[in-house]
C-alpha cells in the first residue's frame, strides 16, 4: 500500500470509527434485537429468536395506521413542499435588493426550535381563537377543531410540515439558481420568451440536481417525522392516534409499552422503506440523466 492510501485512510479513519459505533452498530444490534422476542433490555437477551415480533408488527392496527398516516403526509408534504419552495425561490432571486432580507425571512423557520414553533402552530390552529379560524370566519366558515377532531389532525399536522420543510429547500434551490448563466436568460428576454416557458425549459433543468437532492431528502426526512408530531400535540399523536406516524409509533413501542422487540422490528421495516425508496429515486435519477446526455 503507497504511503499517500496510507495517509488517507488515516485521516478518515475517525469518520469511519464514528459511524460504526454509531450508525453501523446500533443498526445490527435493531435488526439482531427485532428477530428477539420477549427482549429484556437489561439482559440484553429475549426469549426466543424468530419472527413473532414481525408478525405482531403487522396485526397492530396501530402500525398499521401509522403506515398509512405516514404515507399519506409523504404524498403531500414532500412534492408540495419543493412546489412552493422553487416558486418562493425563483421569486426571492428576482427580487433584487430585498434578496437578502426574504432569504433570511424564510430560512428562520429552519433554525428555529421545533417545539417552539409548534407552540406558535398550536395558536395558530386553536378553535376559539386561532389564527387561521379566525381567517377562515371572514369566509363563512365556522371554526375548525384542527387539533382536537380526528379528521383534521393529520391535515393540520401535513400543512405546519410544508411550511417548516420549505425552509431547507429554499435555500438549496436559491444556491442552484446562482449556478444559472444570466446571458441565458437575456438571450430569453430578447427573444420574447413567456415567463412559463423560461421556468420549465432553463430554470428547472438548470437546477434538476439540486431538486432530485431535495426531493430524496425530502422522502427521508418526511418518513422519520416525529418532533412536528409531539410540538404540535403536545406529546401525544393526535386525538385517539390519528396523527401517529412510524417513528412516534417506534418511541410509544419503546418508551412507553416497553415493547422493544416490537419497535426494533418497527425501526428495520422503516429502514427498508426509505432505503428502497431512496434507490429507486436514484436509479430513476440516474436512467433521466443518460436520456438525457
Amino acid at each position: 500500500m503507497e504511503k499517500k492510501s496510507v495517509k488517507g485512510w488515516i485521516y478518515i479513519l475517525p469518520s469511519v470509527l464514528i459511524m460504526c459505533v454509531f450508525t453501523l452498530y446500533p443498526l445490527i444490534r435493531a435488526i439482531l434485537m427485532s428477530f428477539s422476542e420477549n427482549y429484556s433490555l437489561i439482559k440484553g437477551t429475549g426469549t426466543a429468536f424468530g419472527l413473532g415480533n414481525y408478525q405482531e408488527l403487522f396485526t397492530d392496527k396501530y402500525f398499521l395506521k401509522a403506515i398509512r398516516n405516514t404515507s399519506i403526509y409523504v404524498v403531500f408534504v414532500v412534492p408540495l413542499s419543493i412546489t412552493f419552495s422553487l416558486i418562493i425561490a425563483v421569486l426571492i432571486n428576482n427580487s433584487g435588493k430585498l434578496k437578502g432580507l426574504f432569504q433570511t425571512v424564510y430560512f428562520l423557520p429552519y433554525v428555529t426550535s421545533v417545539i417552539a414553533i409548534g407552540i406558535v402552530w398550536r395558536w395558530i390552529y386553536n378553535s376559539q381563537y386561532g389564527l387561521l379560524n379566525y381567517f377562515l370566519g371572514l369566509f363563512g366558515i365556522s371554526p375548525i377543531g384542527w387539533l382536537n377532531e380526528t379528521q383534521y389532525s393529520l391535515p393540520a399536522l401535513i400543512i405546519f410540515s410544508i411550511w417548516k420543510s420549505m425552509a431547507f429547500d429554499i435555500l438549496i434551490f436559491l444556491a442552484g439558481l446562482q449556478t444559472i448563466s444570466k446571458d441565458v436568460y437575456d438571450a430569453a428576454k430578447v427573444d420574447s420568451t413567456p415567463a412559463w416557458r423560461v421556468f420549465f425549459r432553463i430554470t428547472v433543468p438548470g437546477i434538476a440536481p439540486m431538486i432530485a437532492y431535495a426531493f430524496i431528502m425530502g422522502i427521508i426526512s418526511a418518513f422519520k417525522v416525529y418532533n412536528e408530531v409531539f410540538s404540535l400535540f403536545k406529546g401525544s399523536a393526535g386525538p385517539a392516534n390519528s396523527a401517529i406516524t412510524v417513528v412516534y409509533y417506534i418511541y410509544d413501542q419503546f418508551y412507553n409499552n416497553f415493547n422493544y422487540g416490537v419497535a426494533a422490528a418497527a425501526a428495520v421495516v422503516l429502514f427498508l422503506i426509505i432505503l428502497g425508496l431512496t434507490m429507486l429515486q436514484r436509479g430513476i435519477s440516474r436512467l433521466v440523466k443518460n436520456k438525457n446526455s
